[in-house]
């Protein structure tokens, strides 16, 4: 069996599938996906959450926002030429209309990436799967089936963006934020249950939304690669997404390491160039000398860099096409490269690894985040499973009401406990954690 680009591009919208014949200007409807989740509180708390660095004092760096606007930035530009070169190669694909909305609909993908992601970075993911698996909520797991705990220690903030996108929480409208079906698709990246996490953690849907995601892929005739464990091949727009993110989160980081005088300006050029050929780096070193400004050389390097990772991602995907199609196609876009491209990334990671993620600032933003997403979830945890308790009542009342904290099931309870601290910006849940600890009190 194998995919095909009909199917797989629709604007019917996940809730609200009753009202798809009504619209007669489909083509929009990926701009309205965009559109929905930019003006979204979700989206718009990522301002207040850790990308790498801790938030800006006097030297901003990114935050999970400005990453998503500019992951957006660069899948929009993956879309639309991977469109192109679609239509280019396959004329018989101009009679889908969906076809030019690539760049659209992978621009709204990336734009909602990473609203599943708790505080404090990739260390909140971290400090909510092991409080659970060693941690003080380890005394739940006879409470739940093994599926519902492979979720909990597993907590993945992918997973979790299909949940917010998707779930209709109390009062809210049913489909969540009633996507088209093929956005939310593509912001899936890890399409099997949390049995099949393993060592990386990765899966790419809650026991609570796997007939959900189920019905999404059916409608949209993804490969069901195994039936149990469940797991389903990716939807190719996919491959852009996480392409998008890897050449974002890598670049962004050693631009704003060199801001923090992490790296020094040699070594962040000397990164940088290790991505043209000879032929190349003697035009780019006509340009450093026109342009005197430190920073604007490293904002020129990073944006031909960019440039020149679109133009290899969209050429691999071209090329892999039949690949990603029949569900083969087992790695990623950037894994795909040219020798020379690929190894001037993995020498980008490894010194990323080294220098930037082992650094203090980075370190100290971790502990803190186990510190309090860990204090957060054993009270929270501690107050739904006993809400009797005089305390356990003020806890809860600090919980927004569109979360089922009276769920008919431990399950049911824990996740509206994570819904609400993962959906915290940092600033948020440092302040609970210092009122509940008394280390503040609010101001009259």
């Amino acid at each position: 069996m194998i995919m095909n680009w009909k199917d797989l591009i629709s604007a019917k919208r996940f809730g609200m599938e009753e009202y798809h014949q009504q619209r007669p200007d489909n083509r929009s409807e990926f701009q309205r996906d965009y559109d929905r989740i930019i003006f979204s509180a979700p989206f718009r708390r990522l301002q207040n959450k850790t990308q790498v660095f801790p938030l800006p004092g006097s030297v901003f760096v990114h935050n999970r926002l400005t990453h998503s606007l500019e992951v957006s930035s660069v899948g929009r530009s993956l879309g639309s030429n991977v469109s192109n070169e679609l239509l280019t190669r396959h004329p018989d694909l101009a009679n889908n209309s969906y076809i030019s909305e690539l760049g659209a609909i992978v621009s709204a993908a990336c734009l909602a990436h990473d609203m599943g992601n708790p505080p404090f970075g990739h260390s909140g993911e971290k400090a909510i799967s092991t409080f659970f698996s060693e941690g003080q909520g380890i005394y739940l797991r006879d409470k739940m089936s093994e599926a519902e705990w492979e979720d909990v220690i597993h907590f993945e903030g992918n997973a979790n963006a299909l949940r917010l996108l998707s779930h209709q929480f109390i009062g809210r409208r049913k489909g969540g934020f009633a996507l088209t079906y093929t956005t939310l698709a593509s912001v899936v990246k890890y399409p099997f249950s949390s049995k099949l996490a393993g060592d990386k953690l990765k899966f790419g849907f809650f026991v609570s939304e796997e007939s959900d995601y189920r019905r999404i892929a059916e409608e949209l005739g993804i490969l069901k690669m195994q039936e149990s464990p469940l797991r389903y091949a990716r939807h190719p727009l996919v491959y852009l997404v996480e392409a998008a993110d890897d050449i974002c989160y890598e670049l962004m980081d050693i631009e704003d390491a060199h801001k923090l005088h992490i790296l020094s300006t040699d070594e962040t050029i000397a990164l940088f160039m290790n991505y043209f050929s000879d032929e190349k780096k003697e035009h780019v070193n006509k340009t450093l000398k026109i342009v005197s400004d430190i920073n604007e050389q490293i904002a020129y390097l990073r944006a031909s860099v960019i440039g020149n990772l679109i133009k290899e991602c969209t050429r691999v995907f071209v090329d892999h096409e039949e690949e990603f199609l029949s569900g083969t196609f087992n790695k990623s876009l950037i894994d795909n490269m040219s020798p020379l491209l690929h190894d001037a990334y993995q020498k980008s990671v490894k010194l990323s690894y080294s220098r930037i993620y082992k650094n203090n600032s980075v370190v100290d933003i971790e502990l803190a985040g186990f510190k309090i997403i860990g204090t957060l979830l054993d009270l929270l945890t501690e107050a739904v499973m006993n809400p009797e308790k005089k305390y356990s009542q003020l806890l809860i009342n600090r919980i927004s009401d569109q979360y089922d904290v009276s769920a008919s099931s431990t399950y049911g309870k824990i996740q509206a406990v994570i819904d609400y601290i993962s959906g915290m910006t940092d600033v948020y849940a440092v302040d609970l954690y210092r009122k509940i600890n008394g280390n503040k009190l609010p101001a009259v």
